[in-house]
C-alpha cells in the first residue's frame, strides 16, 4: 500500500456494494448454516475485520473474550474503523460498515491489498444475526459509540470520550430466535482457530478468554497464542504427536509473481499425508489450484533428485506422485488480491496462475534443501521407495476391493442386511459393533430404509497401518463394499468417488462404554483419513443408545447419562427400578428401536470437521504412538475412563 493510500484510509475508502435485507430472511446464504458451526462463524467474521488490518502492518494485538452472559468481545489495535461522514451514504462510515452488506475497507484496492472473510459478507452480517451489537471506535484521539438492534443502529455515531489509542471493539449477541439450536459458545473450538490465525499471521498476538469458567487459581480461563515462526511452528505444532523422518522443518516465505507464498513441511514415519492449505487465512479444504502447484513442485524436485541419486534404479515399477507424499505433512499458505473460490463448500480455490506460482516456490525451496542436506534427502527417497513398494502391493489390494463391490459378482458383504427402498437419499446403513448387537438391530429396524453391517470387534487402527494393509482388512472391505463407492483417482489414490454411495447417512452404532468409544474413534479415523469426503458431505452420524432404563410400576424411561438418571428418579417420586445398559446387546429389538434407531425420537450426532488441522493432530495423537499426549487427552476430556497405554 502506498503511503499516500494510507493517509487516504477514510470515510470515503468504505464502499456499500448492497443492501443486507436478506440476510435475516436467508442466514445460511450467508454464513453456511444456523447450527454451531454458523454461530462460531459469527467470531471469525469479527475477527477476520482485526485480522485485515494486521495483514496490511497496522495492528499486532487481537483479542476475543467469550462474556459471561455469552456475548462475544473483540478487540483489536488497528487504525479503528472510519467514523467520518460517508459521502453517498449521508451517514458516518462505521454504520455503513455495520448495516450494509459487503461494505468495508477491504473493497477499496488502495485500502487492503487482500483480506479474508465470507467474501465481503463481514461484520455487517454479524450485525444483522445479532440481537444486539455495540461498536466501540478508538480514532482521532476520540472514542466513537454506536449501537445496533438486529442490523438497525440505535442512534447515530457518536463521541462519547477521548482517547490516546486507536482500534476496534465490538460486541453482540447472536440472535436466539436466529440460532435456534444454541447461542452457546465453544472455548474450545474458538481458541483453536485462534491459534491457527496466529500460526498464519506470524508476529500478531491473539489472546481468548472465557469470563464463563475460571481456572483452580480463580482467574478466567485464557489463552494468548503468539508466533515468531508462522508456518514453521505450526508444523511442529502438527506433528508433534509423530515420530519425524527428518529433524528440520523445510520451509520457505516469499514471493512469486506478484503472490506471497508461505509454505513449510516435514516427513514422518507415519503412512499418512497430512496437506493443509489457506488463502487469506481461509482454510481451503477442498484444496484448489495452490495445492497441485505444490504437489508438481514436490512430485518433479523430488523425482529428479531420486533419479540423480540412482537410488531408484533397482526399482521394477515406476513411482508416482503418492509416494513422494507418504508420512508428509505440509501447510501452503497464499495470499491473493482477487481469490476465485469454486467447489461444493467454496473452498477450493480456482486461480490459475497461483499453481506455478507455489510451484516455482516449492521447486526451488526444495531443491535447496536436498542439497545442503544429503543424509535427510537420502532418508525421504528411501521413504518414497517403501511407499511405491507398499503402494504396488495395495494396488492389487485396492482392485479386490473394487471388484467385490456391488456391481461386481461378488455382490455384497454376506453380512450386511440390506434395506428395500432403492433411492440412496432415503437409507441408512448402522455399522454396528458385534455379531449379538447387529441381530438385535437387524430385528429392530425398518427393512425399508434401514440396513445392518455387524462389524467383527475393533476394526483396523488406519493410522498405524500401511496402505495395503487397510485394502486387505476384512472388515474394511466389506465396509467398502456396502457403501458402494469406488476409490482412487491418477492424483490421489485414496480420494473416493461417491456418485455411487448407497446409503446417504452412515451410523456409527456402538456401546455407551469405553470400548464402545474406542471403536467409534476407530471407525473414525478410518473414515478421516479414507473416506473424508464422506463426513464432509455430511453422511457420517453416531447413534446415541441410552446409558439407563428408570423403571416404577408400569412407568418406565431412559436415561443417557447420570445427571438424567437422577432427575428422572426423582422425578418417578424415588423407590425406582434403574438398569445399567452395559452393551446394545442387552436391549431387546424393541428397546433398541424406540431409543436409537427411530427417527421421530431417536439423536444422532452428526460428524462434522470444524477444523481440518486439529482434527488431524486429534486423531494422530489419539490413535498413533506417543502415550503421554493421549493420557493427558483422557484426563482432561473424559469423566469416566481406564487409562491404559
Amino acid at each position: 500500500m502506498s503511503e499516500e493510500a494510507k493517509k487516504n484510509y477514510s470515510a470515503d475508502s468504505i464502499q456499500a456494494l448492497e443492501g443486507m435485507e436478506h440476510v435475516r430472511m436467508r442466514p445460511s446464504m450467508y454464513i453456511g448454516d444456523v447450527g454451531v458451526r454458523g454461530l462460531h462463524h459469527l467470531v471469525y467474521e469479527v475477527v477476520d475485520n482485526s485480522i485485515d488490518e494486521a495483514m496490511g502492518g497496522h495492528c499486532d494485538n487481537i483479542s476475543v473474550t467469550i462474556n459471561e452472559d455469552n456475548s462475544i468481545t473483540v478487540q483489536d489495535n488497528g487504525r479503528g474503523i472510519p467514523v467520518g461522514l460517508h459521502k453517498k451514504e449521508g451517514v458516518s462510515a462505521l454504520e455503513v460498515v455495520m448495516t450494509k452488506i459487503g461494505a468495508g475497507g477491504k473493497f477499496d484496492k488502495d485500502s487492503y491489498k487482500v483480506s479474508g472473510g465470507l467474501h465481503g459478507v463481514g461484520v455487517s452480517c454479524v450485525n444483522a444475526l445479532s440481537n444486539h451489537l455495540k461498536a466501540t471506535v478508538h480514532r482521532d484521539g476520540k472514542v466513537w459509540e454506536q449501537e445496533y438492534e438486529r442490523g438497525k443502529s440505535l442512534y447515530p455515531v457518536k463521541s462519547v470520550g477521548e482517547s490516546d489509542i486507536t482500534g476496534t471493539i465490538v460486541t453482540f449477541v447472536p440472535d436466539d430466535s436466529i440460532f435456534t439450536q444454541t447461542t452457546e459458545y465453544s472455548y474450545e473450538t474458538l481458541a483453536n482457530r485462534m491459534r491457527e490465525l496466529a500460526y498464519l499471521n506470524k508476529g500478531v498476538t491473539i489472546s481468548m478468554t472465557d469470563k464463563r469458567e475460571k481456572d483452580e487459581k480463580g482467574e478466567f480461563v485464557s489463552e494468548t497464542f503468539f508466533s515468531e515462526e508462522g508456518l514453521k511452528e505450526f508444523i511442529k505444532f502438527l506433528d508433534g504427536n509423530r515420530e519425524p523422518l527428518i529433524q528440520k522443518v523445510v520451509s520457505m516465505e516469499g514471493e512469486k509473481n506478484g503472490i506471497p507464498v508461505e509454505v513449510a513441511m516435514i516427513y514422518n514415519t507415519s503412512y499418512t499425508e497430512n496437506l493443509h492449505s489457506y488463502v487469506n487465512n481461509i482454510n481451503t479444504h477442498e484444496g484448489g489450484t495452490h495445492l497441485s502447484g505444490f504437489r508438481r513442485g514436490l512430485t518433479g524436485t523430488l523425482k529428479k533428485y531420486a533419479d540423480s541419486s540412482g537410488m531408484l534404479d533397482k526399482l521394477k515399477f515406476d513411482v508416482q506422485g503418492d509416494d513422494f507424499r507418504e508420512g508428509l505433512t505440509a501447510i501452503v499458505s497464499v495470499k491473493v488480491a482477487e481469490p476465485q473460490f469454486e467447489g461444493q463448500t467454496k473452498t477450493k480455490l480456482g486461480n490459475r496462475e497461483v499453481s506455478s506460482a507455489v510451484s516455482q516456490a516449492v521447486a526451488e525451496m526444495l531443491t535447496n534443501y536436498l542439497e545442503e542436506n544429503p543424509d535427510d534427502a537420502k532418508s525421504i527417497v528411501q521413504k518414497v521407495i517403501l511407499a511405491a513398494q507398499a503402494r504396488h502391493a495395495a494396488t492389487k489390494a485396492r482392485e479386490m476391493v473394487q471388484r467385490k463391490t456391488v456391481m461386481s459378482i461378488g455382490g455384497l458383504p454376506g453380512k450386511l442386511s440390506d434395506c428395500s427402498d432403492q433411492n440412496p437419499e432415503n437409507c441408512e446403513v448402522f455399522l454396528v459393533e458385534g455379531d449379538s448387537a447387529g441381530g438385535t438391530a437387524k430385528q429392530g429396524r425398518d427393512r425399508n430404509f434401514q440396513a445392518i453391517l455387524p462389524l467383527r470387534g475393533k476394526i483396523l487402527n488406519v493410522e498405524k497401518a500401511m496402505q495395503h494393509k487397510v485394502f486387505e482388512n476384512e472388515e474394511i472391505k466389506n465396509i467398502y463394499t456396502a457403501l458402494g463407492v469406488t476409490i482412487g483417482t491418477e492424483e490421489d489414490s485414496k480420494a473416493l468417488n461417491l456418485d455411487k454411495l448407497r446409503y446417504h447417512k452412515v451410523v456409527i452404532m456402538c456401546d455407551a462404554d469405553v470400548d464402545g468409544s474406542h471403536i467409534e474413534t476407530l471407525i473414525l479415523t478410518f473414515f478421516f483419513r479414507y473416506m473424508r469426503e464422506l463426513i464432509e458431505n455430511g453422511h457420517v452420524y453416531i447413534a446415541t443408545p441410552p446409558l439407563y432404563l428408570v423403571k416404577k410400576g408400569a412407568k418406565k424411561r431412559y436415561a443417557w447419562n447420570d445427571e438424567e438418571r437422577d432427575a428422572i428418579a426423582e422425578d418417578m417420586g424415588g423407590s425406582v427400578n434403574i438398569q445399567r445398559y452395559k452393551g446394545l446387546g442387552e436391549m431387546n429389538a424393541e428397546q433398541l428401536w424406540d431409543t436409537t434407531m427411530n427417527p421421530e425420537f431417536r439423536t444422532l450426532r452428526r460428524i462434522d470437521i470444524d477444523n481440518a488441522t486439529e482434527s488431524d493432530r486429534t486423531f494422530s495423537m489419539l490413535m498413533g504412538d506417543e502415550v503421554p499426549p493421549r493420557r493427558e487427552f483422557i484426563e482432561k476430556n473424559a469423566k469416566y475412563a481406564n487409562i491404559d497405554a
